[in-house]
């Protein structure tokens, strides 16, 4: 027995690794070719080649999944471990570790239950990094200029939009087209938003003042793009403001959290954009008449304080009666003062102790010496300006320019010596002599002397001025000068 056991094992083909392994990989794939399998998604690894690896798994077993580079754009859920999931793919094996595996290029949510629970999870993560915050939401702009929408341009929600902003508002828009809905979805609604944000204010395509992202109601399959972490962060990073109106109003995505703004339909969100037209000039027309009875208001009510405040006011003859009467009682007190004025300055003149004989010596010597200065200046200046010419002549000019500069500067100072001659000197002198006997003469006439000869006379006790009665009476003797001489008395000679 045993030795035909060894006899039939011994006529089985032999195989190699490879060809054992190759052998199996065509009849695993022949006999499944692609397949759909549900199950929980176990870990998952994203390699830097940007290859995905996963399980997929029951409470029993488990399956290696995988999906290529190539492959992870097209997939219309992105494996999450702990989501359950319907994946399509072909079965394949790993020959290297003795495996099998799915290549996965399609991934389907098994139910709305997962969704719910993924679409929790996504929302409390997103929630955990601060992109819903009311802080960081930016306030609508009141009416403007340009608005972008974001949608399907062929469906029913562009005209709706445009219908109520055209009734409400006519307002510039710029519609950026988008798919709505399936795999292409969140892709283009990241660009419409990044590509509205990155336009020029003011440009050939000017940037919107603010972004409407809309689309019709559906189910949550339909609406799931709106859901994508991609497009939650690009409505969080916008720097314009967004008005988020996905669905109906019922209906809850999580770029309604992220966006500034939420509308229950697109058509509200056009009325949430731009206020009514007509609301605005009946506004501006009400505020116009506010602003004209208030302006008019006001003018009334302060013509009528002027009138009563004029009423209050005295007659304009009565105010100038007082300062009338002043500027009388001045004009006849001002002859009188002058005269006091005049007598108090004559009276501090004649006090000076210079005589007049001391004026008249001073002036006689100064015109002494006025006059031997004018009789040697001829003599000096004709001596200095023959000496100044005896040195330009004596001058050696040691080129021909210094000799152009010193001749010139000769014949300036020959005409200046020609100038100051004897003769204009003592011109200059006589006039000097003259001006000096008129202001003599001035003083002569405004001193008390000249006084004196019009009938006045000062009286001194003892050198000291008397100025009334009582000094007079008490003065032993008294001094009274006239305009031709003195007299000495007693004050009972007076009397």
């Amino acid at each position: 027995m045993d030795l035909f056991e060894a006899a039939e094992e011994s006529n089985a083909p032999e195989f190699t690794v490879s060809e054992l392994t190759g052998s199996v990989k065509k009849t695993l794939e022949g006999a499944f070719g692609r397949v759909r399998v549900r199950g929980e998604i176990g870990r998952v690894i994203t390699a830097k080649s940007g290859h995905m690896y996963y399980d997929i798994k029951d409470e029993r077993n488990v399956i290696a999944c995988n999906t290529w580079k190539g492959q992870v754009s097209a997939l219309g859920v992105r494996p999450e471990e702990g989501l359950e999931v319907i994946v399509t793919g072909r079965l394949s094996t790993f020959g290297p570790q003795s495996k099998y595996n799915i290549n996965v290029d399609s991934v389907e949510v098994a139910g709305e239950g997962a969704l719910m629970a993924m679409l929790e999870k996504r929302r409390k993560a997103l929630a955990g990094e601060g992109l819903f915050d009311e802080d960081r939401k930016a306030p609508l702009p009141y009416l403007p200029g340009i608005i972008g929408v974001v949608t399907s341009p062929t469906g029913a929600v562009i005209r709706d939009i445009l219908h109520r902003l055209r009734d409400r508002f006519p307002s510039k828009v710029l519609v950026w087209p988008v798919a709505v809905q399936g795999k292409n979805c969140a892709p283009e609604v990241v660009a419409a938003i990044k590509g509205f944000n990155a336009l020029t204010p003011g440009g050939a395509l000017p940037r919107p003042d603010l972004i409407i992202v809309a689309r019709g109601g559906g189910s949550l399959e339909d609406l799931w793009g709106f859901n994508e972490e991609a497009v939650v962060r690009a409505a969080a990073a916008s720097d314009i403001p967004l008005i988020s109106a996905v669905g109906h109003e019922t209906d809850t995505t999580l770029i309604d959290f992220a966006s500034d703004r939420r509308a229950p339909t697109p058509t509200a969100a056009a009325e949430i954009a731009v206020p009514v037209r007509m609301d605005l000039v009946n506004t501006v027309d009400g505020l116009g008449g506010r602003l004209t009875r208030a302006l008019t208001g006001g003018v009334d009510a302060r013509r009528q304080r002027l009138r009563d405040l004029s009423r209050a006011l005295p007659r304009s003859e009565s105010l100038l009666d007082g300062p009338r009467q002043r500027l009388d009682t001045l004009s006849m007190r001002l002859p009188n003062a002058l005269q006091s004025a005049v007598d108090r300055k004559r009276i501090k003149l004649a006090n000076l102790r210079l005589s007049p004989g001391q004026i008249r010596a001073g002036v006689v010597s100064d015109r002494r010496r006025l006059t031997e200065l004018s009789a040697r200046l001829p003599l000096v200046l004709g001596a200095g300006i023959e000496r100044r010419r005896r040195d330009l002549n004596g001058i050696r000019l040691p080129a021909n320019g210094m000799r152009q500069a010193v001749q010139r500067d000769r014949q300036a100072f020959e005409k200046i010596a020609d100038r100051l001659t004897p003769d204009l000197m003592q011109a200059r002198f006589l006039a000097a002599q003259q001006r000096l006997t008129a202001l003599d003469r001035m003083r002569q006439t405004l001193g008390y002397t000249e006084t004196l000869r019009r009938g006045y006379a000062v009286v001194r006790d003892d050198g000291a001025l008397v100025t009334d009665v009582a000094s007079a009476t008490a003065a032993t003797t008294l001094e009274i000068e006239f305009a031709d001489g003195r007299v000495v008395t007693k004050p009972n000679d007076i009397g």
